[in-house]
């Protein structure tokens, strides 16, 4: 009796090894073909205001931030119609007012006789303060130029087309209640309720002079 001989593994083996080979060039292809694509896709721009938000805390506040957003779009288009009407003179955002509002249960109050402001005395002011609210000397400049865009550093500013006040642009005022009582007079009230702001929503005067220099307002 012939014996069978046994069927060669060797076709199946073959098979195997075929499949395994294309499903690993298919796979290396398909990485490789993906990788193509990332490198020649455009570049996103890692915006500033995500990284600060995360390096420093950045805290949206939703209702205040609309109003300024709508403020700064007003202004910017009524300067618009001033230039198209042939207007040589540029429209200021801030008001200096001779009362300081009142609001929320808080009287209008006249400012003491003989207050007129001081930006240089209220900078002096703000840099000793800097320290108590841990912000070293790098960040004077950047709250200097804040401060200068959003009030000139008088403490009887109001910007005319959203009714933020005081120094730190406080919107509305009356926040800096939380301050001191005297937040409608007292330049010092006014800054230390504005830096107390920028470190709970921006970190440091930095944090918040890149967003007003992306956004507009702080």
């Amino acid at each position: 009796m012939l014996r069978q001989r046994p069927k060669s593994k060797a076709p199946k083996r073959a098979i195997i090894a075929g499949a395994s080979v294309l499903f690993v060039l298919g796979g290396g292809g398909y990485v490789a073909y993906r990788a193509v694509q990332n490198a020649n896709a455009p570049v996103t721009p890692v915006d500033p205001l995500q990284i600060g938000a995360l390096a420093q805390g950045y805290i949206p506040d939703a209702e205040n931030d609309e109003l300024k957003s709508a403020a700064v779009q007003a202004y910017k288009k009524d300067q618009l119609e001033k230039a198209h009407a042939g207007a040589k003179r540029r429209l200021d955002p801030v008001d200096v007012k001779d009362q300081a509002p009142g609001g929320n249960g808080f009287p209008p109050v006249n400012f003491p006789p003989g207050s007129d402001p001081d930006p240089g005395s209220n900078k002096a002011i703000a840099k000793e303060m800097l320290a108590a609210f841990g912000f070293g000397e790098e960040q004077w400049g950047c709250l200097e130029k804040l401060w200068h865009k959003e009030s000139g550093w008088n403490e009887r500013a109001m910007n005319r087309y959203s009714g933020a006040y005081g120094i730190p642009q406080s919107l509305p005022g009356t926040k800096m209640a939380s301050a001191g009582s005297d937040w409608q007079t007292n330049p010092a009230t006014q800054i230390k309720w504005g830096l107390g702001y920028i470190k709970g929503r921006y970190g440091s005067p930095c944090g918040a002079w890149g967003h007003s220099q992306a956004k507009g307002w702080y």
